[in-house]
């Protein structure tokens, strides 16, 4: 009897003393915000997005399918480790025990299905991402493990999950799809627009402008990505779910009103309302659409000090989203093949002395209506591509609707500091101005009307955009909470 009251206190006493060793020695706490390895790695996405426009020019559509695959390999991998979510393309490999669903795991896991996800789309930088792997995270770059038992193995086998799924998923990433010529991205549907540069034969249809080549000469570019309606969403049944009803027709009092309107704001932009649609527009180093509104998750991350887990989780949600509204807007736009306020200025007042910017150097003055432009670099002049709905409408729309619905709020209170011109008329620069960014809604909005301002769209393409935009968050959503486990 008194050997087992020994063994008892002994055993008692080694419990406190285990107690008391782990309150002297407490582990290191989880990084949150800006040091946690999610938002490290979205950060450098945001990077690899901003090279890939300096090296093929703006893609918008192409970057938000990288960056939209690229956060859901990271989400796959991730979701091994958590006691709920359940993988989008990744199969046959089991979830781990609990004893194993440590932060350095995830750390690990999701890395590797970061790093070759962005291998594979952001190819032109594997450097960049090898580096980043072994000086950043102390982690082997050249590692192709497929032990479904280690995180570097799930992580390999999620990225390459991804990649083999949305093969031949429309978006010709491969040159591979029928009708194609073996070109990454070529237009293998043939779409030929009905207008030439020269001749406007449809003034309800687009029509291509030329471009400064910056060499003294010009060129107008072809439409980018005709074909973007046909790729498949990850959260959408299909591109066409939420297909807006059609524009204003010309002859419509709609119509006249709001092409008058963008010649009124055009021709009366405020420093601040420059600066805006400069920043909402991007320059040198853009991360178009779906970039942007990743840095605005990262800007709630960073207010939020958010951990790795929801770091994983909102840009996941965040980035299928973008991704899912740019197929949406494409299907909108190639649908309807509509006409840009560029064309319909000429075609309303042309003949007729209007008032509207001249270009750089020359400012606002009065003018036919045919020499009437955009607030945009002769290098740059307006998308190449239809109009409606407006794309940057749809994107802030959609990606300022889920950052609601994910932090359970319309609370953002971010804001910028700009100078007026920087992007547009260097040698007319107006003082420094800041910008708030009060709501998620509101953020959106001033997207939307940034594009109308500047001459980009017209009033129907925004406010047909934000709407199909939060259609796409709400339908988005509920793939989410399956995918997370809260259904």
């Amino acid at each position: 009897m008194t050997k087992k009251i020994t063994t008892f206190l002994l055993i008692a006493l080694l419990f406190v003393a285990c107690k008391q060793k782990n309150k002297e020695t407490p582990s290191a706490p989880e990084p949150k915000g800006i040091e946690n390895i999610a938002y490290k790695w979205g950060e450098m996405a945001l990077e690899a997005t901003a090279l890939d426009t300096e090296r093929f020019k703006p893609r918008p559509t192409i970057t938000s399918r990288y960056l939209g695959l690229i956060f859901t390999a990271v989400f796959d991998a991730w979701s091994r480790y958590d006691s709920l979510a359940k993988p989008v393309y990744l199969k046959n490999v089991d979830r781990v025990s609990l004893e194993e669903q440590t932060l350095r795991n995830k750390e690990i896991a999701i890395s590797y299905a970061a790093y070759y996800a962005m291998e594979e789309y952001f190819y032109a930088d594997k450097e960049l991402f090898a580096n980043f792997m072994k000086e950043e995270l102390g982690l082997d770059p050249t590692l192709k493990s497929t032990d479904k038992n280690t995180p570097e193995g799930i992580g390999y086998l999620a990225a390459k999950a991804v990649i083999k799924a949305r093969k031949n998923d429309g978006a010709n990433q491969y040159g591979e799809e029928e009708g194609s010529n073996g070109t990454p991205y070529y237009n293998y549907v043939g779409y030929k627009p009905i207008n030439s540069v020269e001749e406007n034969v449809d003034p309800n249809r687009w029509q291509p402008k030329y471009f400064s080549d910056g060499k003294g000469g010009q060129f107008a570019p072809e439409c980018l990505t005709p074909y973007w309606d046909k790729v498949t969403p990850i959260s959408l049944k299909s591109g066409d779910q939420f297909r807006p009803g059609p524009p204003p027709k010309i002859g419509s009092e709609q119509l006249k009103a709001e092409v008058a309107e963008v010649i009124e704001l055009q021709a009366n932009l405020t420093d601040e309302e420059k600066a805006l649609v400069e920043f909402m527009r991007d320059g040198p180093q853009s991360v178009q659409q779906a970039g942007h509104w990743l840095k605005f998750a990262q800007d709630v991350s960073e207010r939020d000090n958010h951990t790795l887990d929801q770091d994983v989780k909102m840009y996941f949600y965040n980035q299928v989203v973008a991704m899912d509204a740019f197929i949406a807007s494409w299907d909108s736009k190639m649908f309807y093949d509509y006409a840009r306020p560029f064309a319909l200025v000429h075609e309303y007042y042309g003949g007729k002395t209007i008032k509207g910017w001249g270009g750089p150097g020359i400012g606002v003055i009065e003018m036919d209506g045919n020499q009437w432009r955009p607030y945009s670099p002769d290098t740059f002049l307006c998308p190449p591509f239809p109009s409606y709905t407006s794309g940057h409408s749809t994107i802030s729309g959609a990606c300022a609707e889920a950052l609601k619905l994910w932090t359970g709020s319309d609370e953002f209170g971010e804001e910028v500091e700009l100078v007026p011109g920087a992007l547009t008329e260097p040698d007319n620069l107006g003082e420094k101005v800041i910008i708030k960014f009060p709501t998620f809604t509101e953020t959106a909005e001033m997207a939307g009307i940034s594009r109308v301002m500047g001459g980009y769209h017209i009033q129907a393409d925004n406010v047909a955009g934000l709407k199909l935009g939060r259609d796409v968050a709400h339908e988005a959503w509920k793939f989410y909470q399956e995918h997370v486990g809260e259904q």
